[in-house]
């Protein structure tokens, strides 16, 4: 992600290998994995690991080293799917469960995570180092139970597959940095596969929805590297752009005797003179050799300049500073903004409101995970009690660089939460009472018994994987939603010892007030022999590799064998009666294997899971050989099912 990558300042921003081993034999595998992971190269680190652990008792640290990776990456399912796996291990130390905990708590799994961290705590004593963490699960399950009345929209016309984040309005037309589309820039930065970061321009129309994206003009897209994000002045002719700093003098580090570079950031000021730009002038107190200075804010009057720098004399990690503008317009000496809102944690992406408000998000609070948004009032190093904007602006992932108009009324933030189009995105939000009110309520039961099923937990996901609410199912099994006109929705409830039940509903259409409801038929894993059937396992003509629509409906299974680590089962398939027998049974082992292959790769252990292909030796119904039947009676016996060997 690009906050981890680049703009969180106290990390390496940008790893350049600047030296070489010695002649060696050539590499195995391990050490080609463990090569590419040492320089950051996450992805293709991650598909040498999964090699690596694809066996009956893999290396603890080839599975620390995947799930690291799958952190790198934002692949946080993965992740999840691993540490489960790592801390099982004998071998493994009390700060996997840390790291555990973070990667429940970014999935939106707070009961799980608590579980974890108080573990942590226990064996380790260290109670105050997960206070944050234990309060922040708290809160999240109580903020998203109860949503403010913020309205989300990704801004789907600009966001892509890779990152855009840090919207800054300026009348009808905003900046944001953004990675251009490979080929469009030359330069690729490693760590993402991605071209460097630069600054876009895009339309604002009434509703802050953003169209037309296009590249800024030349005069701010010049440098070789990372360009953004970029915040101005009221007028719009003077510009404070973050860049990596490009030359050779950034700090050299060592790490397993190879020498790595870290390119620093720098602040620029670019003014615009007669309607042109002219060249960036540095911010005098950058300092590359020494430390990081970025994400620029200016006060409601422009006489103070607001800032993210590690530069000594802080907290810890990143702080925000600020500089007062003097008489001959030069900025006084850096002054830290203090413990009220600096933590030991990274501070970043710090914005003014209309109202003077501080806006700025942190990890060093207890939040809802990773980046949460706070504001604070107050000035210089004179600040307020910061307060949790909570659900829905902030989420379970990184949310940040919160910006709002000058009615207070509308704006946008950046959030890498699930849903979006790729890696972060832009989202612009209003707050507004709806027209008509719309909810759904409904009831979890238990599907083999009838009985309602209390402490389930319910998640409500709204056009694709964004999450909109989640809470338990109450004692007596029901629960409620508020929800949006003209949106589609899926409500999802799992709970441990059960096969996770779903609906898909719409409000495309509705212009009254009306409640939906739905009934959600979880069915018990806990005895041995029960087969339950994957609805819509679908596959192409005589293949058996695993389609895009058919991967969705394996994830959930992964999820199941993820969280009940101790169930076992049988993969089978199936086909109808068409064709010769001893074909149709070696295509559907051919397919059960690629289906237990699939959930291989997404980290479940292979011993769990036995692949069997039965043919046509299960029809479900009168379609045998020469017997006339239609498509849809064929396709019934056409099915992806497993048998339950062991709980």
């Amino acid at each position: 992600m690009i906050k981890t990558t680049y703009t969180l300042l106290t990390t390496a921003l940008l790893w350049g290998f600047c030296g070489s081993a010695g002649a060696q034999e050539q590499p195995g595998l391990r050490e080609k994995a463990d090569r590419l992971f040492q320089k950051y190269q996450y992805a293709n680190a991650a598909a040498g690991y999964l090699k690596l652990v694809d066996v009956k008792k893999p290396r603890l640290k080839d599975m620390e080293r995947l799930a690291v990776c799958y952190r790198k990456m934002n692949n946080f399912e993965d992740a999840e799917t691993w540490y489960s796996r790592i801390i099982a291990s004998p071998e493994s130390n009390s700060e996997n469960l840390i790291l555990y905990g973070e990667v429940l708590k970014t999935n939106a799994k707070y009961e799980q995570a608590k579980k974890v961290l108080q573990e942590y705590a226990t064996k380790t004593g260290k109670h105050q180092s997960v206070a944050n963490e234990l309060a922040g699960c708290d809160s999240a399950q109580v903020w998203m139970a109860n949503p403010t009345a913020y309205k989300l929209r990704n801004e789907a016309a600009v966001n892509t597959q890779n990152a855009e984040f840090a919207a800054f309005p300026h009348g009808s037309t905003v900046y944001y940095a953004g990675e251009p589309a490979t080929g469009l820039m030359d330069k690729i930065y490693g760590w993402t596969g991605n071209s460097y970061l630069k600054i876009f321009t895009a339309e604002s129309g009434t509703e802050s929805n953003l169209s037309n994206p296009l590249p800024a003009i030349n005069a701010l897209n010049t440098e070789r590297y990372h360009v953004g994000p970029v915040t101005g002045n009221k007028a719009g002719d003077v510009l404070f752009i973050t860049r990596t700093y490009p030359g050779n003098k950034g700090e050299i580090n060592k790490e397993n005797k190879r020498s790595y570079k870290t390119n620093t950031l720098e602040l620029f000021i670019q003014k615009k003179v007669n309607g042109e730009w002219q060249n960036a002038e540095a911010f005098p107190y950058n300092k590359v050799k020494a430390y990081s200075v970025g994400h620029a804010a200016l006060s409601t009057d422009e006489k103070t300049l607001y800032f993210v720098s590690d530069m000594p004399g802080g907290l810890g990690g990143t702080d925000i500073w600020y500089c007062n503008l003097n008489t001959d317009g030069s900025w006084s000496v850096p002054v830290n903004a203090g413990s009220a809102i600096n933590t030991a944690a990274n501070e970043l992406f710090p914005a003014i409101g209309p109202d003077g408000t501080l806006f700025y998000s942190t990890s060093g609070l207890p939040g809802m995970g990773g980046l949460d948004i706070f504001s604070s009032k107050g000035a210089a190093s004179n600040w307020s009690k910061p307060q949790n904007l909570k659900f829905p602006l902030n989420s379970a992932a990184d949310d940040f660089a919160f910006v709002v108009n000058e009615a207070n009324t509308a704006g946008f933030i950046s959030s890498n939460r699930k849903g979006g189009k790729g890696n972060d995105d832009i989202y612009s939000f209003s707050h507004r009472k709806a027209k008509i009110i719309l909810a759904l309520t409904g009831i979890t039961y238990n599907k083999k018994t009838g009985e309602r099923l209390p402490a389930a937990a319910v998640t409500l996901f709204s056009n694709g994987r964004t999450i909109v609410g989640k809470q338990s199912s109450k004692a007596d099994g029901t629960f409620f939603f508020e929800l949006e006109t003209a949106s589609d929705y899926k409500v999802l409830a799992t709970k441990e010892g059960f096969y996770a039940d779903s609906a898909s509903l719409s409000t495309v259409g509705m212009i009254k007030s009306d409640t939906l409801s739905v009934a959600l038929n979880l069915n018990p894993l806990f005895e041995k022999g029960k087969i339950l059937r994957l609805e819509n396992i679908h596959y192409d003509f005589d293949k058996a590799n695993i389609r895009p629509d058919a991967a969705k409906i394996l994830d959930e299974l992964v999820r199941t064998m993820r969280d009940n680590p101790t169930l076992k089962i049988e993969l089978g398939s199936h086909t109808d009666s068409r064709g010769v027998d001893i074909y149709n049974l070696d295509l559907s082992q051919r397919r059960a294997t690629s289906a237990v292959n699939y959930l291989v790769s997404r980290g479940i252990s292979r011993d769990r899971m036995t692949a069997k292909g039965y043919g046509e030796q299960k029809l479900l119904n009168r379609c045998a050989n020469g017997v006339a039947c239609s498509v849809a009676e064929h396709q019934a016996n056409r099915r992806t099912e497993f048998k339950v060997l062991a709980y």
